[in-house]
């Protein structure tokens, strides 16, 4: 097994994760098989009780597993399915170690930090480094390890004194080093900086570790004499020495590796160079020059509690992009605060409820997105009540397609109030309730959660055909709650059709308004298995709603590759922030602002 490790310097947000599953994209095109982990250093056990706003969104693995969004970025680069244990955290290691000191594994031994810490960690990459992720028999060639955080971080020496122990362990040829790097650029002088690099690089060495290559994150490439100046003092080969420069979307990063040969350094340093073949990126090529040339836009309205910071719904944002490239439309995403749509903020901030008003109606289709707690459900039921009254195209997924049951509920059936137990207990009408194996004590790990199966009971429905004829489809969840299955009937008389369940048909996953052009909720979460290139299909349906297209992509059963002739393309996704009726961001490039203009928005 090699492995090539990604850590970063001088300041968070610099982009390692797209660099490391750029890194992977390159290794796999010369025809390796790429596997990854993501180490983060803090204490909590996994992503699944932190604030989306702390860390972005919790992205759901097929196992269950709750996990830090940088593994949706893997999975979506390198078309993987990973594991709960390819995200380790300081919480498991050290979990791990004091559930085998209480069970007597030490012999009695003092339980340090060097040691059995740092054996642990070794152990874990180890052991994970050979599941196959790719579908394949056997393990993969290559492990990519991203270390959170940055270089002299307290909560990450432990990790750093391990990685330091595991590339003397494995030996020369098997490890590479890249390390991510800031090259700021003072606007006094206009001159490109090195002296934070190589502090960086300095405290690197100084930890046991001596990076191979050097990432340096710009905003323009860099100049010769700059790579020079970090080639000597940084003790690195000025080959080695490659520009990550701003780019209208990361999708140009395997690009940017490949034009200055980063793949041949880190074949060099894995002793790989003989087997490897050239990077065959063809089809990356093609998907990034469409992306880049599209012009005609399309809108959509995401109505949710956490739009202060894009991160928060990234593969829900990543999924759109996919699906808008595939129908030739340059997405826009119109950020509601859901609570702006509500009556008292039209009597508190009157302009903030007009504003997020003309952005709805504004909008060529809605999304809903998942959450959790009752802060902005008045105004995402208001939001599901104007698309489906006005037919306007609609996605609600998890708690947003409860929310479409729950509007259906008071407009359709005149139960005025009806509604989740989550909101209010008390409801004589409840249409979506507590899930019998949930727990209402323990916060993490305790909801429905990972890869389960939905089954299509209409056959004729347009998620169906959106799935290929599909008679299922297995799709991840993350949810507590679900709808009433003693209210179906109700809902069914009145023209809402539950078209998937699980296989005890008590348990419904999607819902369709057939006299609708495109009104779909589905319970799991199908964002969060989008591709670049193939994208979900329900999202899929939604822009091909919101552009005019359905029904020829209805006519292929929802194969993207047989949507539209292989043309050219330009878009930058416009990303606008609204809160409070203030626009708060604006990242015209990526829609993770990674490698858009400078506007890095990952933690």
């Amino acid at each position: 097994m090699k492995y090539v490790l990604v850590t970063g310097g001088v300041v968070s947000g610099l982009g390692k994760g797209v660099t490391a599953s750029s890194v992977g994209v390159l290794l796999k095109a010369c025809g390796l098989r790429v596997t990854s982990i993501k180490i983060d250093p803090y204490l909590n056990t996994d992503a699944g009780t932190m604030s989306p706003f702390e860390h972005g969104e919790v992205f759901v693995l097929d196992d269950g597993g709750e996990v830090d969004l940088d593994l949706g970025n893997y999975e979506r680069f390198l078309d993987v399915k990973l594991t709960r244990d390819n995200n380790i955290t300081t919480g498991k290691i050290y979990q791990s170690v004091l559930d085998k000191e209480r069970r007597g594994d030490y012999l009695g031994k003092t339980v340090q930090v060097v040691p059995h810490i740092t054996d642990a960690i070794q152990e874990w990459i180890e052991r994970v480094a050979m599941i196959p992720v790719d579908g394949k028999e056997g393990p993969a060639d290559v492990c990519v390890i991203e270390l959170g955080g940055t270089i002299g971080d307290i909560e990450s020496m432990p990790f750093i004194e391990a990685l330091g122990q595991f590339s003397y362990h494995v030996g020369p040829g098997n490890f590479c080093l890249i390390h991510v790097s800031l090259v700021p650029v003072l606007n006094v002088v206009g001159e490109q900086k090195t002296k934070p690099t190589q502090h960086s690089v300095r405290g690197l060495r100084g930890l046991g570790l001596t990076p191979n290559i050097l990432a340096c994150r710009s905003t323009k490439a860099l100049n010769e004499n700059v790579k020079a100046k970090l080639s000597q003092f940084c003790h690195v080969p000025v080959e080695n020495v490659v520009t990550l420069y701003d780019v209208p979307n990361i999708w140009h990063i395997p690009l940017l590796l490949r034009d200055q040969k980063a793949h041949e350094a880190i074949l060099k340093g894995l002793n790989l160079l003989g087997v490897a073949g050239e990077p065959d990126l063809q089809d990356w090529i093609t998907r990034t020059r469409v992306y880049d040339v599209l012009h005609e836009t399309v809108k959509i309205a995401m109505v949710g509690k956490y739009t202060g910071l894009s991160d928060s719904y990234l593969s829900v944002l990543k999924a759109l992009l996919h699906a808008s490239v595939v129908c030739r439309r340059k997405l826009v995403v119109e950020w509601v605060a859901a609570g702006d749509l509500e009556d008292v903020t039209a009597k508190e901030a009157p302009d903030v409820y007009k504003n997020a008003w003309n952005l709805l109606k504004g909008s060529d289709g809605v999304v809903v997105p998942g959450g959790f707690g009752d802060r902005g459900v008045q105004g995402k039921i208001i939001a599901a009540k104007y698309a489906r009254e006005n037919k306007v195209p609609f996605l609600g997924i998890c708690l947003g397609m409860q929310i479409a049951v729950i509007e259906f509920a008071q407009s359709i059936l005149g139960l005025h109030d009806a509604n989740s137990t989550e909101f209010d207990p008390q409801t004589s009408h409840p249409c979506v309730i507590f899930m019998p194996e949930g727990s209402k004590t323990h916060m993490g790990g305790t909801m429905r959660l990972g890869s389960r199966r939905t089954y299509f009971k209409v056959p004729n429905c347009k998620s169906a055909k959106l799935y290929g004829n599909a008679n299922f489809v297995d799709e991840r969840h993350r949810h507590r709650y679900e709808v009433n299955p003693d209210m179906v009937p109700q809902f069914e008389n009145a023209g809402l059709s539950f078209v998937g369940s699980d296989e005890t048909g008590r348990r419904m996953e999607v819902i369709e308004l057939p006299s609708h052009p495109y009104f779909v909720g589905a319970q799991f979460h199908p964002e969060f298995k989008s591709r670049p290139g193939k994208p979900s299909a329900l999202f899929l349906g939604l822009i091909a709603a919101a552009s005019g297209q359905l029904d020829a992509v209805l006519q292929n059963y929802g194969n993207a590759s047989k949507l539209l002739p292989n043309g050219m393309s330009n878009g930058k996704p416009i990303v606008k922030s609204y809160q409070n009726g203030n626009a708060i961001k604006s990242s015209n490039g990526s829609l993770n602002g990674v490698y858009s203009n400078g506007n890095g928005v990952h933690h």
